[in-house]
């Protein structure tokens, strides 16, 4: 091995192989050898390069003869062939159509690839693998192990004797408190047991070195109307002060392919993904869909935008695995999934991603942006178009943010919005009254725009309307941009966007209108009044105090007092109370 190695090398290497390590790697590869431990975890961002990491450190250990068996467990079908084809590169033979019927390789084999949901489906035979030989286990994406309390039994019953088991991980943290096998907990300065990572190599180091792409959000808003469960029409601006569960009902209207929010979106990205291909021929997009009839929805729009067939990736389709080679090493624009390719799958040209699905956990949004962050060369940056709301904007912020997995994790709702909200707004609302029966949620429209950009942190833009010169300020820089330039470049692209706003209000006619809505202070200040206005008319036609009317309306409507109200509350009671006093 070099003794003097640089952060990254000028080539991307085929998935999984490198002729000479990253810094990184050789630095985790002397901690592993140092440590001298049978479990070592490694947490490296997406597009680090954990496969080469594991690959090299399998091959040292076997030239050895510390082990002379190799188990690979990963999440997917699919990247049982990844790990397979990667292994040959480094002439270990591994066989990844191996099943449990199998009981054993064949003899010309080194070792097999499985899935977590293989060994859960009858650990004994993967026991026997373990036991039979001097193995080493490499866990990929090894918070899967904890999915099920099953999975996690299996898990330790089938790997529990292997010689040395090697833990991966490009996100070493999970949302609930299931224990991940092998992992080490130790209390942290509150007593809470927090996972031990080995070796870490974070996103910001990671960008310094040149071995990931910047990666630069593009958040959008816009007003949302849609009808509750109960009947009600409610309307919001999507990034404006919500409750949690208007914030998922406005979620789940924009991304309804019906409206007018997805196209817009879906357009946008389309035109970045135009200025990248300007400067990177082969860049290509992904949008990351909730469930399949809304990703075969997102597939026409984009054939209504581009005039080319995207391609669609659906985890139970059989050609899954087949379309995404296929797309990873062509050039078309576009590819549609649903969850198929937010972990460990390797589509290097992904430049572009429309994060067009309700999932909200830290766990999934960092394996999702992880499809976009790995580099081929310096100067390529990806753009990652998503809805304002405010537990993406968090995740979108906390980037470079180490998480550790937490056993006694006191709140579910610490990483903003719970996806059991979310689970609730993307299903049919069960209301036991049977009078709410004949209505369900329907979405009735929604608009987008532009309302900032986020990278490294900082926030950076103003509101703009779609297709508009404000809009391609942050839409049409340039496709290749060293992660130290972007900063002062959008500092360059807002002062411009201003100036571009200053010029339409200037010649805007007094009676134009705009979707853009007023600024936070000023509708909620005008809510009040038009609320207050509606009381006092109410109290004189009913003969009740004003106060014993706002206590009603927070009785019927929810919510705090008026001071405290979000802009959605006050219009819910004021539709009350309109109502009332035309009857």
């Amino acid at each position: 091995m070099e003794s003097m190695l640089s952060p990254s090398f000028p080539q991307r290497a085929p998935w999984g192989t490198a002729n000479k390590l990253r810094a990184w790697q050789q630095e985790a590869l002397d901690a592993y050898f140092q440590a001298d431990q049978r479990d070592f975890l490694v947490a490296a961002t997406p597009g680090a390069g954990k496969t080469t990491f594991a690959l090299t450190l399998a091959v040292e250990l076997m030239r050895m003869g510390e082990v002379n068996r190799v188990i690979v467990v990963a999440p997917t079908e699919h990247l049982k062939t990844q790990w397979a084809d990667a292994a040959a590169r480094v002439h270990i033979r591994l066989d990844p159509r191996f099943r449990n019927s199998d009981w054993a390789p064949a003899r010309h084999y080194h070792g097999v690839v499985v899935t977590y949901a293989q060994v859960a489906a009858k650990s004994s035979v993967h026991r026997h693998l373990t036991e039979d030989a001097k193995t080493l286990v490499i866990l990929d994406e090894v918070h899967h192990g904890g999915d099920a309390l099953s999975w996690g039994d299996a898990i330790r019953d089938a790997y529990g004797p292997a010689k040395r088991r090697l833990l991966l991980s490009g996100t070493p943290f999970r949302s609930d408190t299931a224990p991940i096998p092998f992992v080490e907990y130790l209390p942290d300065e509150t007593g809470a047991r927090v996972s031990s990572t080995d070796y870490a190599y974070g996103y910001g180091r990671a960008l310094a070195d040149g071995v990931v792409r910047p990666v630069l959000f593009h958040m959008y808003a816009g007003k949302m109307r849609w009808r509750t469960s109960a009947g009600d029409e409610l309307e919001t601006h999507l990034g404006q002060d919500n409750t949690k569960d208007v914030t998922s009902q406005a979620w789940r209207t924009a991304l309804d392919p019906e409206g007018d929010w997805m196209p817009a979106v879906l357009s946008a990205a389309d035109r970045r993904l135009t200025e990248i291909r300007h400067h990177i021929p082969d860049a290509g997009g992904l949008v990351l869909a909730t469930d399949q009839t809304v990703a075969r929805a997102y597939a026409k729009i984009l054939h209504s935008i581009t005039r080319e067939q995207p391609t669609i990736v659906l985890s139970d389709d059989a050609t899954a695995s087949e379309r995404i080679e296929k797309f990873s090493e062509g050039t078309a624009r576009w590819m549609v999934a649903v969850r198929m390719v937010s972990e460990g799958v390797d589509v290097p040209r992904l430049a572009v991603g429309v994060y067009a699905t309700s999932s909200s956990t830290p766990l999934f949004f960092a394996q999702a942006i992880g499809r976009f962050v790995r580099a081929r060369r310096r100067g390529e940056a990806a753009s990652v178009f998503l809805p304002h709301v405010p537990v993406l904007m968090k995740l979108a912020n906390e980037m470079e943010k180490q998480r550790d997995h937490a056993l006694d994790r006191q709140s579910k709702d610490d990483d903003g919005l719970d996806d059991s909200l979310l689970e609730s707004a993307n299903r049919e609302d069960e209301a036991s009254d049977a009078l709410t029966q004949e209505f369900s949620y329907q979405a009735i429209s929604s608009v987008a725009h532009f309302d900032r950009m986020v990278f490294d942190g900082k926030e950076f833009g103003q509101l703009a309307e779609p297709n508009t010169p404000e809009e391609e300020e942050f839409i049409g820089f340039p496709g290749l941009l060293e992660p130290e330039h972007v900063h002062e470049l959008l500092m360059q692209r807002q002062a411009r966007q201003s100036r571009h706003r200053e010029v339409r209000e200037a010649q805007a006619e007094p009676t134009q209108t705009t979707t853009l809505p007023a600024p936070l202070h000023r509708t909620l200040r005008e809510q009040r009044q038009l609320l207050n206005s509606l009381v006092g008319l109410y109290a004189r036609q009913s003969g009740q105090p004003h106060g014993a009317v706002h206590a009603e309306l927070r009785r019927i409507c929810g919510g705090p007092a008026v001071a405290q109200a979000t802009v959605t509350q006050l219009q819910s009671r004021i539709e009350v109370l309109r109502k009332r006093v035309r009857s």
